[in-house]
């Protein structure tokens, strides 16, 4: 019966929720389905009212080896690994030890100028002003610190602007060990996973050891993990648990200081990802990270009573709608199960060859929409454009954002699009340009703080 019901959710999607099976069978059906059509390899934990409910394994460890998951395996959980160097900061707040008005100079006297505008609540949620580097200048925490003493200026004075970069993260690391005396790694061991009984989680285990998986790419090869920065968590998805319900129960830093890690510039992720409050009181908590190939992501909602944990080591940008479909099957309500990830369909095929890539593009989108997700095309047309832009292949990233803005969604999407288009002409140096679609960006969104404050950055230049 459940290979039946398996096979009916690849093209009568919305029926699986009319199945006569109890919330944990529809769960497995689900996670079945997920692994048969390739989007979930890995690890998932679900609690419901406190209760244990679900715990399950699907796929390989070591894909080359043919080596099967368990529940013991560590992963990379990507950006998630933030919220342990955002506590720390908070832990030390609340020794006394350092205030979040501090500014980098106090830390870095070798620094420009710049520094003394930048405060540590800045890089706690991405406002310093700091501009990307590039892998050339910060590939790795030398790098950065060593680029930093020569940068002559700031992209936009902190406070007015949310830029997404790990050089933000590896401060906090840094400032962390400045303050406490001990490696970062012997920090967070110390203060906050052995508090918390995370037995089995480590700062910085090599992605080839026994205990991790190894995440692989769409060939069935395990691919070479790229982040050279250190301060990286890798954790069982129950140890992941630990560490969500520890920072609900404020077991290790209070409610008003979890509050403070929970702010975010408009439009912009916290140090904690996604939150909600009730004064003090945490009602929300979700995040997401991922990192050469793995993925990990949870969910908790207080009211609803639920925590999900999915870990994976085949990233397919799948876990929130496995979340979604979840937290329906929980709330008695209709599901589906996703579809391929058109943005990692394409962007590796752009990457290579951009007009071979689009022309891939295009096919799918004639012919394939049965088995890959269109449902948010813009942002998966976004997400590539980011991933060339990252590469420095700008002028190919201009011509996806170029098509992505032509679509039909909300002006704050179409807007965002914009906003990237901008930011690739200030890396070709043409203000012009830059200045032209960042006004559009707030023409359609004027909540875009983000465009607003580089229209401001660059009329001052």
């Amino acid at each position: 019966m459940k290979s039946i019901i398996i096979y009916l959710g690849y093209f009568l999607l919305p029926y699986l929720a009319l199945a006569q099976q109890s919330p944990i069978s529809q769960i497995d059906t689900l996670m079945e389905a997920a692994h048969h059509r390739g989007i979930f390899n890995g690890n998932i934990l679900i609690y419901h009212h406190g209760i244990k409910i679900y715990e399950r394994s699907f796929g390989f460890a070591d894909i080359e080896k043919k080596l099967p998951l368990t529940s013991a395996m560590k992963f990379d959980i990507g950006s998630i690994s933030k919220e342990f160097n955002a506590v720390g900061i908070m832990v030390l707040k609340e020794k006394g030890k350092l205030s979040l008005e501090d500014s980098l100079a106090k830390y870095y006297p070798s620094f420009p100028q710049w520094a003394n505008q930048v405060k540590i609540r800045h890089l706690l949620n991405y406002t310093s002003g700091i501009p990307i580097l590039g892998p050339q200048s910060d590939g790795n925490d030398t790098l950065i610190l060593k680029s930093l003493d020569t940068l002559k200026r700031l992209v936009a004075e902190p406070g007015s602007t949310y830029i997404y970069n790990h050089i933000n993260v590896s401060l906090q690391r840094s400032i962390i060990e400045k303050v406490s005396g001990l490696s970062y790694s012997t920090f967070v061991s110390q203060y906050l996973l052995t508090p918390l009984g995370m037995n089995n989680s480590s700062v910085d285990l090599p992605v080839e050891s026994r205990s991790m998986a190894r995440a692989y790419d769409g060939i069935g090869k395990n691919v070479r993990y790229e982040q050279a920065t250190k301060g990286w968590v890798r954790l069982p998805a129950h140890d992941l648990y630990k560490w969500i319900m520890g920072l609900t129960e404020n077991r290790l830093i209070t409610s008003n200081s979890l509050r403070e890690l929970g702010k975010n510039f408009p439009g912009g992720e916290s140090s904690l990802g996604t939150t909600e409050f009730d004064a003090d009181k945490l009602l929300f908590h979700q995040h997401q990270g991922s990192n050469s190939n793995y993925e990990a992501a949870f969910y908790q909602h207080t009211g609803e009573e639920v925590v999900i944990v999915m870990m994976t080591n085949h990233q397919q940008m799948k876990v929130w709608p496995l979340k979604t479909a979840i937290v329906n099957i929980l709330l008695n309500r209709p599901y589906t199960v996703p579809k391929k990830s058109l943005y990692l369909s394409i962007r590796d095929r752009m990457l290579d060859n951009f007009d071979d890539g689009m022309k891939l593009y295009q096919k799918l989108k004639t012919n394939d929409r049965e088995v890959y997700d269109f449902s948010f095309e813009v942002g998966d047309l976004i997400s590539t454009g980011k991933y060339l832009q990252r590469r420095n292949k700008f002028m190919e990233a201009l011509k996806i954002y170029g098509e992505a803005v032509k679509l039909d969604y909300p002006p704050r999407d179409i807007s965002y699009g914009y906003e990237l288009i901008a930011e690739c002409y200030v890396k070709l140096h043409d203000k012009a340009n830059a200045l032209a679609n960042y006004r559009q960006a707030v023409k359609l969104n004027p909540d875009n703080k983000n465009a607003a404050g580089m229209i401001t950055s660059l009329i001052k230049e």
